[in-house]
């Protein structure tokens, strides 16, 4: 059974950071894309973050360019978020996401597998 188990949320103060962190399991992911999304209470689910299988591409949504980074371990079959500056607004529940592809873009339907998710509450 394939699983993906986050985790490294938690709370943080307005400008600290934290690292997100994807373990995959029943399955290696080391030739398919991963990513990373979050929901907002009472928002709908977005993007943030993606990797291709090699970790030569990345793309980010605009209003985390520059604060976060996704990467890739794919002998650990691990992907990483790591989060600086954090602001209030980017308080969600933060969720892995893997898809049967090399390369996946930004719409939920491209991942097939789904983490349960990591909340990470950002204070002002």
């Amino acid at each position: 059974q394939v699983q993906l188990v986050e985790s490294g949320g938690g709370l943080v103060q307005a400008g600290g950071s934290l690292r997100l962190s994807c373990a995959a399991a029943g399955r290696t992911f080391s030739n398919n894309a991963m990513g990373w999304f979050r929901q907002a209470p009472g928002k709908e689910r977005e993007f943030v973050a993606h990797i291709i299988w090699s970790g030569s591409t990345t793309n980010y949504t605009d209003s985390v360019k520059g604060r976060f980074t996704i990467s890739r371990d794919n002998a650990k079959n691990t992907v990483y978020l790591q989060m600086n500056s954090l602001k209030p607004e980017d308080t969600a529940v933060y969720y892995c996401a893997a898809s049967l592809s090399v390369v996946a873009g930004t719409r939920q339907w491209e991942y097939d597998y789904w983490g349960q998710g990591t909340q990470v509450t950002v204070s002002s």
